[in-house]
């Protein structure tokens, strides 16, 4: 099943149509888009921005990551969706 629900908004899509956030195992550090050898606890946005500013509200991403979420994150995630528009 390749199906996946976006924590911003709860629609379950494609998670090929999804920004994935994973926290490694190893480093627990977050990787945005990791492919699929990066193992660990993940979370998926749909590419806009009300989704990953709902994320952020009531730290939706920090609980299901269960992990701190660097406020630089929403940055990231931004210019990621910037990349994918072009």
């Amino acid at each position: 099943m390749t199906d996946r629900k976006c924590v911003g908004c709860g629609i379950i899509k494609n998670r090929n149509d999804l920004i994935k956030i994973t926290k490694e195992h190893s480093t627990n550090s977050l990787v945005i888009n990791g492919n699929s050898k990066v193992f660990g606890r993940s979370a998926y946005l749909c590419y806009n921005s009300t989704c990953i500013e709902n994320a952020f509200k009531k730290n939706k991403l920090q609980k299901i990551l269960k992990t701190p979420v660097p406020a630089e994150l929403k940055g990231q995630l931004t210019n990621e969706l910037r990349h994918d528009k072009n």
